[in-house]
């Protein structure tokens, strides 16, 4: 019988040892492309996935059940929250131009209101995003908005903007504050090149200086607290209350500027007026506001009526 010597074993096991080793590193080596891979797989479908958990956001929300693409005014038949707080940190202002050209209101001489601000911009100038979100519709009315983009943010408001020469987006997009929409113009019903915006909150128009000041490039707060019992169709909004009946009336006078949450300040004002006007005391404007008695006042300044 044929027998092995003592070093000729010695080889042998090394020889398998070594053959082992590169056998197992081989197997990884062919593995690790297939894990880089699952990896790279695993990784677009969590993207994917949420993506669509952003974009769902934007159409089904606490606020929001639908998602229309063609029609800007179609929450005839929501139910507006009785109180919503609208976040305004994380903004832009939509054109850096400080001209308001034509308040939000009604006016006498068109028989309408006007439920936006004009802000006086020239053709090709450049308009922003005033908050993250995603745009709703991109289209033109000859008879109105001229070309014009909706678009929809977190914070549940819904702001247009319109006559614009030209739209730089197109429905579905996903925007940045900030981030370029459209050039100024002057299409549609419109007298002259400038941006018409609009805020609204499921279809309720509300005037756009309770919270953007353009004079100053600012918002005028971190929050603004939208109420459903508000009439917002006026300067400022005015406290609507309900009768025995269930219809519909405006308090006014001082009565309703004591039940409503802000004021906006009118040139020439000054805290002893608005004092006298609202029912209130100066110390009280003072305190709500955190200012002193001395406070020179701006005319759009947003002053706090109540806690």
């Amino acid at each position: 019988m044929h027998t092995l010597s003592l070093p000729r074993v010695f080889s042998l096991l090394f020889a398998f040892c070594v053959a082992a080793t590169f056998f197992g590193q081989d197997l990884i080596a062919r593995q690790a492309p297939i894990d880089r891979k699952m990896k790279t797989v695993d990784s677009v479908s969590i993207n994917r996935v949420m993506k669509r958990a952003e974009v769902t956001n934007y159409e089904n929300t606490e606020l929001y059940t639908s998602w229309n693409t063609s029609k800007v005014h179609c929450y005839a038949n929501a139910t507006l929250p009785e109180s919503y707080r609208i976040d305004l940190r994380g903004f832009a202002m939509p054109t850096p131009s400080r001209v308001v050209t034509s308040k939000f209101g009604y006016r006498p001489a068109f028989r309408r209101m006007h439920k936006g601000l004009d802000i006086k911009v020239y053709t090709g100038d450049t308009i922003v995003a005033a908050f993250d979100g995603k745009v709703r519709i991109v289209d033109y009315e000859a008879a109105g908005y001229g070309y014009y983009v909706v678009i929809r943010h977190k914070n549940g408001l819904e702001t247009i903007y319109g006559h614009l020469s030209k739209q730089l987006v197109k429905s579905g997009d996903m925007v940045k504050a900030g981030e370029v929409i459209g050039l100024g113009g002057n299409t549609g019903r419109s007298y002259g090149s400038h941006l018409h915006f609009e805020t609204r909150l499921l279809g309720v128009a509300i005037n756009p200086a309770l919270l953007f000041d353009f004079a100053n490039q600012d918002v005028t707060g971190d929050y603004f607290v939208f109420h459903a019992n508000e009439d917002y169709s006026g300067s400022s909004p005015r406290l609507v209350a309900k009768t025995d009946q269930g219809s519909e009336h405006t308090i006014g006078g001082a009565v309703a500027m004591q039940q409503s949450k802000h004021y906006k300040v009118s040139r020439g004002e000054t805290l002893y007026s608005i004092a006298e006007k609202t029912g209130l005391t100066v110390a009280t404007l003072c305190d709500l506001n955190g200012i002193s008695a001395s406070e020179k006042l701006k005319p759009g300044q947003i002053l706090n009526l109540r806690h």
